[in-house]
C-alpha cells in the first residue's frame, strides 16, 4: 500500500506499507541504499511479513519522493524520518538500512535514541574506506586535479565530460542530487556511532568491495553491544536478492532477541 508521508517542514516523501500476516507488535522501517528505492527491499520485507509489518521509505530524491529542499546530509534525512516516526502510534520500531540507509540509521539512532527498539544495518556505509599509501596518494591527486579543473572550466559540456570520466558511478548518475552525494560521502560517522543506544545487528557480505566486512568490524567496535554477521558469497547489492533468505533469517533471529 502506497502513501505519502509528511515529515520535516511539511516535506512529503513516499512510503509503502506491507502489513504483517500474523500478529506482531514489531514494525520494520526500511531505508534503502544510494541510487535505489524502496523496491530494493520488497523481497526481504515480503519474506518477513509473517513476523512483522513493514514500511518501506523512498528517501527524498529517490523513487517516488521529490528532491529534498536543500543539500541534505544524513542528519537531515534522519531528522525528517524521526519527525514522521514521532507521529506514529506503532509500538516497537526497528530500523533496517542498506548502505546509505545505514548511514541514515546511525544518525537516527544517535540523534533520536527514544525512537528505535533495534536496528539492522546491511552493508552499511558511514566510515572512511581504508586505503593503502599508494591508493591514498592516487586518490588525493585525482581529487586535487578535479577540484582545480572545476575552478578553471565553465559549467558546460566540457566540465560534464570531465565529471563523467573522473566521477564514481554513483556520482555520475546522481544528477540533481550531486551536492547531496558530495556531502554524504564526505561524512565520517566515527564519532556518531558510539552514541547509538539500541541493540544493533550488522550484516555484511564477505565479497563486498564497496563496504567491505572490515568496515563492519570497525562499526562493531564503535556501536555499544553491536553484533556482526558476515555472509559468505555475497557482495554489496546481491546480498539483498540472492542473499535475502539468509539475511531474513538473521533479521528474524534478531527480532526474537529483542525485549518483548
Amino acid at each position: 500500500m502506497y502513501s505519502e508521508t509528511t515529515a520535516l517542514n511539511q516535506y512529503r516523501f513516499a512510503a509503502f506499507e506491507i502489513p504483517a500476516t500474523g500478529r506482531s507488535h514489531q514494525h520494520l522501517i526500511w531505508g534503502h541504499g544510494w541510487g535505489q528505492s524502496s523496491a530494493a527491499f520488497t523481497p526481504l520485507a515480503e519474506a518477513l511479513k509473517p513476523f512483522a509489518s513493514s514500511v518501506l521509505i523512498d528517501f527524498p530524491g529517490f523513487g517516488k519522493s521529490a528532491l529534498p529542499p536543500a543539500s541534505w546530509g544524513t542528519a537531515d534525512y534522519a531528522d525528517a524520518v524521526a519527525q514522521w516516526l514521532q507521529s506514529q502510534s506503532r509500538s516497537q520500531l526497528i530500523w533496517i538500512g542498506h548502505s546509505f540507509g545505514g548511514r541514515v540509521g546511525i544518525q537516527l539512532a544517535a540523534r533520536h535514541p527514544q525512537l528505535l527498539a533495534g536496528m539492522v544495518l546491511i552493508a552499511s556505509a558511514g566510515l572512511p574506506r581504508k586505503r593503502t599509501p599508494l591508493q591514498r596518494i592516487r586518490f588525493s591527486l585525482r581529487r586535487t586535479f578535479f577540484k582545480t579543473a572545476k575552478r578553471l572550466l565553465r559549467e558546460g559540456p566540457q566540465l560534464e565530460q570531465l565529471r563523467q570520466r573522473m566521477g564514481s558511478a554513483d556520482y555520475r548518475s546522481a544528477g540533481a542530487l550531486r551536492p547531496v552525494f558530495n556531502r554524504v560521502v564526505s561524512e565520517d560517522l566515527t564519532e556518531v556511532a558510539p552514541k547509538v543506544q539500541c541493540p544493533t545487528l550488522l550484516i555484511y557480505g564477505r565479497e563486498d568491495t564497496e563496504t567491505p566486512p572490515e568496515m563492519g568490524q570497525r562499526l562493531k567496535g564503535l556501536i555499544p553491544g553491536a553484533e556482526l554477521t558476515v555472509l559468505d558469497g555475497f557482495g554489496h547489492l546481491n546480498i539483498l536478492n540472492e542473499g535475502r533468505h539468509q539475511v531474513a533469517l538473521q533479521i528474524r533471529r534478531f527480532l526474537q532477541s529483542l525485549p518483548q
